[in-house]
Protein backbone atom coordinates (compact mmCIF):
# COMPACT_ATOMS: atom_id res chain seq x y z
CA UNK A 1 0.00 0.00 0.00
CA UNK A 2 1.26 3.46 -0.88
CA UNK A 3 0.38 6.83 0.64
CA UNK A 4 1.95 9.38 -1.66
CA UNK A 5 5.71 8.79 -1.60
CA UNK A 6 5.47 6.45 1.39
CA UNK A 7 5.03 2.69 1.06
CA UNK A 8 3.68 0.39 3.75
CA UNK A 9 4.85 -3.08 2.73
CA UNK A 10 4.44 -6.55 4.19
CA UNK A 11 7.96 -6.52 5.62
CA UNK A 12 7.23 -3.26 7.47
CA UNK A 13 4.07 -4.73 8.94
CA UNK A 14 5.78 -7.98 9.95
CA UNK A 15 8.69 -6.11 11.56
CA UNK A 16 6.32 -4.06 13.71
CA UNK A 17 4.37 -7.23 14.55
CA UNK A 18 7.59 -9.08 15.52
CA UNK A 19 8.49 -6.29 17.95
CA UNK A 20 4.96 -6.40 19.40
CA UNK A 21 5.16 -10.20 19.87
CA UNK A 22 8.52 -9.92 21.65
CA UNK A 23 7.17 -7.24 23.98
CA UNK A 24 4.04 -9.31 24.69
CA UNK A 25 6.00 -12.54 25.30
CA UNK A 26 8.35 -10.88 27.75
CA UNK A 27 5.42 -9.24 29.52
CA UNK A 28 3.39 -12.42 30.07
CA UNK A 29 6.45 -14.46 31.08
CA UNK A 30 7.81 -11.67 33.30
CA UNK A 31 11.20 -12.09 31.60
CA UNK A 32 12.32 -8.50 31.91
CA UNK A 33 13.16 -5.93 29.27
CA UNK A 34 12.54 -7.16 25.68
CA UNK A 35 15.05 -4.78 24.07
CA UNK A 36 17.60 -7.39 22.94
CA UNK A 37 14.95 -9.81 21.64
CA UNK A 38 13.11 -7.04 19.77
CA UNK A 39 16.32 -5.84 18.13
CA UNK A 40 17.24 -9.41 17.17
CA UNK A 41 13.82 -9.82 15.56
CA UNK A 42 14.23 -6.59 13.57
CA UNK A 43 17.71 -7.61 12.39
CA UNK A 44 16.58 -11.10 11.38
CA UNK A 45 13.29 -10.35 9.60
CA UNK A 46 13.75 -10.31 5.83
CA UNK A 47 11.29 -10.04 2.96
CA UNK A 48 10.52 -13.78 2.77
CA UNK A 49 11.02 -17.07 4.62
CA UNK A 50 13.94 -18.30 2.49
CA UNK A 51 15.93 -15.11 3.04
CA UNK A 52 15.01 -15.01 6.73
CA UNK A 53 16.13 -18.61 7.29
CA UNK A 54 19.37 -18.00 5.38
CA UNK A 55 20.00 -14.76 7.26
CA UNK A 56 18.74 -16.38 10.46
CA UNK A 57 21.47 -19.04 10.33
CA UNK A 58 24.07 -16.33 9.97
CA UNK A 59 22.38 -14.35 12.72
CA UNK A 60 22.27 -17.35 15.08
CA UNK A 61 25.96 -17.99 14.51
CA UNK A 62 26.63 -14.31 15.13
CA UNK A 63 24.50 -14.36 18.28
CA UNK A 64 26.39 -17.39 19.58
CA UNK A 65 29.74 -15.76 18.87
CA UNK A 66 28.68 -12.44 20.40
CA UNK A 67 27.24 -14.21 23.43
CA UNK A 68 30.42 -16.23 23.95
CA UNK A 69 32.58 -13.10 23.90
CA UNK A 70 30.10 -11.27 26.16
CA UNK A 71 30.43 -14.02 28.76
CA UNK A 72 34.22 -13.97 28.35
CA UNK A 73 34.19 -10.20 28.91
CA UNK A 74 31.97 -10.70 31.96
CA UNK A 75 34.50 -13.09 33.56
CA UNK A 76 37.47 -10.82 32.82
CA UNK A 77 35.59 -7.77 34.12
CA UNK A 78 34.68 -9.62 37.34
CA UNK A 79 38.30 -10.74 37.79
CA UNK A 80 39.50 -7.11 37.59
CA UNK A 81 36.65 -5.91 39.84
CA UNK A 82 34.81 -4.09 37.02
CA UNK A 83 37.71 -1.76 36.33
CA UNK A 84 36.82 0.85 33.69
CA UNK A 85 40.04 0.15 31.79
CA UNK A 86 38.77 -3.37 31.03
CA UNK A 87 35.76 -1.90 29.26
CA UNK A 88 37.86 0.77 27.55
CA UNK A 89 40.44 -1.60 26.07
CA UNK A 90 38.95 -5.10 26.09
CA UNK A 91 35.65 -4.34 24.32
CA UNK A 92 37.25 -2.70 21.24
CA UNK A 93 39.74 -5.57 21.12
CA UNK A 94 36.91 -8.13 21.18
CA UNK A 95 35.10 -6.22 18.42
CA UNK A 96 38.22 -6.61 16.25
CA UNK A 97 38.49 -10.32 17.16
CA UNK A 98 34.84 -10.90 16.17
CA UNK A 99 35.37 -9.26 12.79
CA UNK A 100 38.54 -11.23 12.09
CA UNK A 101 37.06 -14.54 13.25
CA UNK A 102 33.75 -14.05 11.41
CA UNK A 103 35.60 -13.21 8.21
CA UNK A 104 37.79 -16.26 8.68
CA UNK A 105 34.79 -18.61 8.91
CA UNK A 106 33.04 -16.83 6.02
CA UNK A 107 30.21 -15.43 8.14
CA UNK A 108 30.54 -11.80 7.10
CA UNK A 109 26.78 -11.28 7.11
CA UNK A 110 26.76 -12.17 10.81
CA UNK A 111 29.44 -9.69 11.88
CA UNK A 112 27.04 -6.88 12.76
CA UNK A 113 24.75 -9.20 14.73
CA UNK A 114 27.71 -10.69 16.63
CA UNK A 115 29.07 -7.27 17.60
CA UNK A 116 25.59 -5.93 18.41
CA UNK A 117 24.86 -8.94 20.63
CA UNK A 118 28.12 -8.60 22.52
CA UNK A 119 27.78 -4.84 23.03
CA UNK A 120 24.11 -5.00 23.98
CA UNK A 121 24.83 -7.61 26.64
CA UNK A 122 28.10 -6.22 28.00
CA UNK A 123 26.99 -2.57 28.10
CA UNK A 124 23.63 -3.40 29.69
CA UNK A 125 25.09 -5.54 32.49
CA UNK A 126 25.14 -4.05 35.97
CA UNK A 127 28.29 -4.58 37.97
CA UNK A 128 26.56 -6.90 40.44
CA UNK A 129 24.83 -9.09 37.82
CA UNK A 130 25.52 -12.83 37.75
CA UNK A 131 26.67 -15.02 34.88
CA UNK A 132 23.09 -16.31 34.68
CA UNK A 133 21.93 -12.84 33.66
CA UNK A 134 24.46 -12.77 30.82
CA UNK A 135 23.28 -16.20 29.64
CA UNK A 136 19.65 -15.03 29.74
CA UNK A 137 20.48 -12.08 27.49
CA UNK A 138 22.09 -14.46 24.98
CA UNK A 139 18.87 -16.50 25.00
CA UNK A 140 16.92 -13.26 24.37
CA UNK A 141 18.64 -12.89 21.00
CA UNK A 142 17.58 -16.41 20.03
CA UNK A 143 14.00 -15.64 21.05
CA UNK A 144 13.91 -12.58 18.80
CA UNK A 145 15.43 -14.46 15.85
CA UNK A 146 12.94 -17.32 16.29
CA UNK A 147 10.00 -14.88 16.35
CA UNK A 148 11.17 -13.34 13.07
CA UNK A 149 11.59 -16.69 11.30
CA UNK A 150 8.25 -18.07 12.54
CA UNK A 151 6.46 -14.88 11.53
CA UNK A 152 7.84 -15.15 8.02
CA UNK A 153 6.78 -18.80 7.93
CA UNK A 154 3.20 -17.96 8.96
CA UNK A 155 2.71 -14.74 6.97
CA UNK A 156 3.79 -15.12 3.35
CA UNK A 157 4.03 -12.02 1.14
CA UNK A 158 1.68 -11.82 -1.86
CA UNK A 159 3.16 -12.61 -5.28
CA UNK A 160 2.94 -8.96 -6.36
CA UNK A 161 5.01 -7.83 -3.39
CA UNK A 162 7.49 -10.65 -3.95
CA UNK A 163 7.96 -9.45 -7.52
CA UNK A 164 8.41 -5.85 -6.33
CA UNK A 165 11.02 -6.96 -3.77
CA UNK A 166 12.89 -8.94 -6.43
CA UNK A 167 12.81 -5.95 -8.79
CA UNK A 168 14.18 -3.67 -6.06
CA UNK A 169 16.92 -6.17 -5.18
CA UNK A 170 17.86 -6.51 -8.86
CA UNK A 171 18.06 -2.73 -9.29
CA UNK A 172 20.22 -2.52 -6.16
CA UNK A 173 22.55 -5.23 -7.47
CA UNK A 174 22.83 -3.52 -10.85
CA UNK A 175 23.75 -0.24 -9.15
CA UNK A 176 26.44 -2.03 -7.14
CA UNK A 177 27.71 -3.75 -10.27
CA UNK A 178 27.96 -0.41 -12.08
CA UNK A 179 29.86 1.10 -9.16
CA UNK A 180 32.20 -1.88 -9.05
CA UNK A 181 32.84 -1.55 -12.78
CA UNK A 182 33.72 2.12 -12.31
CA UNK A 183 36.20 1.21 -9.55
CA UNK A 184 37.78 -1.47 -11.74
CA UNK A 185 38.18 1.01 -14.58
CA UNK A 186 39.79 3.54 -12.22
CA UNK A 187 42.21 0.91 -10.92
CA UNK A 188 43.07 -0.19 -14.45
CA UNK A 189 43.63 3.43 -15.48
CA UNK A 190 46.01 3.96 -12.55
CA UNK A 191 47.90 0.78 -13.45
CA UNK A 192 48.20 1.93 -17.08
CA UNK A 193 49.44 5.38 -16.02
CA UNK A 194 52.04 3.83 -13.70
CA UNK A 195 53.30 1.62 -16.51
CA UNK A 196 53.62 4.66 -18.79
CA UNK A 197 55.48 6.67 -16.15
CA UNK A 198 57.86 3.84 -15.28
CA UNK A 199 60.97 4.06 -17.50
CA UNK A 200 62.01 0.89 -19.24
CA UNK A 201 65.15 -0.65 -17.78
CA UNK A 202 67.98 -0.84 -20.31
CA UNK A 203 68.70 -4.31 -21.51
CA UNK A 204 72.13 -5.74 -20.62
Amino acid sequence: MRIGRFRIGMRTTKTALAVMICIFLFHITNRGEPMIAALAAVFSLRQDLTTSVSFGRSRILGNTLGGFFAIFYFFVSQFFHNNFLVQLFLLPFLVAVIIIFSDGINNNSGIVSAIATMLLITLSLDKDESILFALQRVIDTFIGTTVAILLNFIIRPPEKEKQEALTEDLAHLKAKEAKLQELLEEVQEKIDNQEKDTPNKPER
